[in-house]
């Protein structure tokens, strides 16, 4: 009995080591990259976390969930916006109505890169994982993949 008690004490134990750890391991984020965030919206705070090798900043403004995307220089790759989801193009919802027509979306997103390009996304759930539906500027379809 007083095995059991022991390894069980030793078990639980390094679990929550383990996640102390995890939580003390936060994003680093470079100077030059809270710079950049810092000049282009001076009165926002941002929560911080990787996104394909880059920073994402999520923050609220006009109300509205958005988030900027940096890359490891600083320069800002792309603007997220949340939108309702009767903003989305007429064409993307026609679209996921008829090849979703019993997947609900979830969240739409309006999102402008670099070069001012914009395209939208419309979050489905497709056996119980989440996806995200892209479509150009026009409401064409692109692709689907899986959500972060």
């Amino acid at each position: 009995m007083k095995k059991v008690f022991l390894a069980i004490t030793i078990v639980c134990s390094a679990t929550m080591v383990a996640q102390i750890d995890a939580k003390s391991k936060k994003t680093e984020i470079p100077a030059n990259v809270k710079e950049a965030f810092q000049k282009e919206f001076p009165a926002q705070k941002a929560k911080w976390e990787m996104e394909d090798g880059g920073y994402e900043a999520e923050f609220k403004m006009k109300g509205n969930d958005v988030s900027a995307v940096y890359d490891k220089k600083g320069h800002r790759k792309a603007f997220e916006t949340g939108i309702k989801t009767n903003e989305l193009p007429a064409t993307v919802l026609g679209y996921m109505a008829k090849n979703y027509a019993s997947k609900k979306i979830t969240e739409a997103t309006k999102i402008a890169d670099d070069k001012n390009v914009t395209t939208y996304e419309a979050e489905i759930k497709k056996d119980g994982k989440p996806y995200d539906v892209l479509f150009d500027s026009n409401g064409k379809f692109i692709k689907i993949v899986e959500a972060d």
